[in-house]
């Protein structure tokens, strides 16, 4: 029987297991569900306690990890005892995971992903032209499509994301779904999204009510339709 014990350390879920992992070890992937459903997309899993694993197991953490990088999370492991490292290794998983020999060493992984990752999205978002625009669109929430605001602006426009104004029932993290029109193009572009950003209605009262997303999962046509809308209205419009 797989026990669970969970902790908390910088924003990161810790999940100190012990016992066995088998077909009988579902409440890892239940453990995984609800840190993603209380908005914690880190976790770290310490088997140091781990007694045994077998193929079945194997495929029970492949589950869970999935769950996570499907919800753009980071699983990482640590502690791996010595008799548990061949049945990583014959089944592959020591070249898809990350494994680390201490918890420290693990936890500062996280923030190095992180300064990494800011880094190229800076470097992303400087390659895309940025649009000043007034565009209607519809903005709702990916989970509830009841909730959500029917007529907001861009004010902001690029290939990566958008500054939108005039809807307040966001927060950061949510995931939202864009609908808007393309002139001259009649028919309607859907953009998935998150909030990267949300203005403090103290600190910039002329940015409130309004948000910022970043486009996630933008296939590359859509992207290019983007693309070509901002390059035709640029040359309309002031740059910074």
């Amino acid at each position: 029987m797989l026990e669970i014990r969970l902790r908390q350390k910088n924003n990161i879920v810790i999940l100190d297991l012990s016992g066995r992992i088998d077909v009988n070890s579902a409440n890892l992937v239940e453990a995984v569900g609800e840190c993603l459903r209380d908005g914690y997309t880190d976790i770290l899993c310490n088997l140091e306690d781990v007694e045994a694993i077998d193929y079945m197991g194997v495929s029970v953490v492949v589950i869970a990890y999935k769950e996570l990088i499907n919800h753009q999370g980071r699983m990482k492991f640590v502690n791996i005892p010595a008799h548990l490292k061949g049945v990583f290794a014959i089944s592959g998983m020591d070249r898809v995971i990350e494994i680390y020999a201490s918890e420290d060493l693990a936890l500062n992984s996280f923030k190095e992903d992180k300064a990494i990752e800011n880094i190229k999205r800076m470097q992303l978002r400087r390659r895309f032209k940025r649009l000043p625009i007034d565009l209607k669109i519809e903005l709702k929430s990916k989970k509830d499509d009841s909730s959500g605001c029917l007529n907001v602006e861009i004010l902001n426009l690029s290939a990566v994301g958008a500054f939108i104004f005039g809807c307040d029932k966001f927060k950061l993290g949510d995931e939202v779904t864009l609908k808007m029109k393309l002139a001259p193009k009649p028919e309607v572009l859907e953009l998935e999204a998150w909030v990267v950003w949300v203005p403090d209605k103290g600190v910039q009262p002329h940015e409130y009510p309004g948000i910022g997303v970043e486009f996630s999962n933008i296939s590359a046509a859509n992207q290019q339709r983007l693309i070509e809308f901002i390059d035709r209205n640029i040359s309309f419009s002031p740059t910074d």
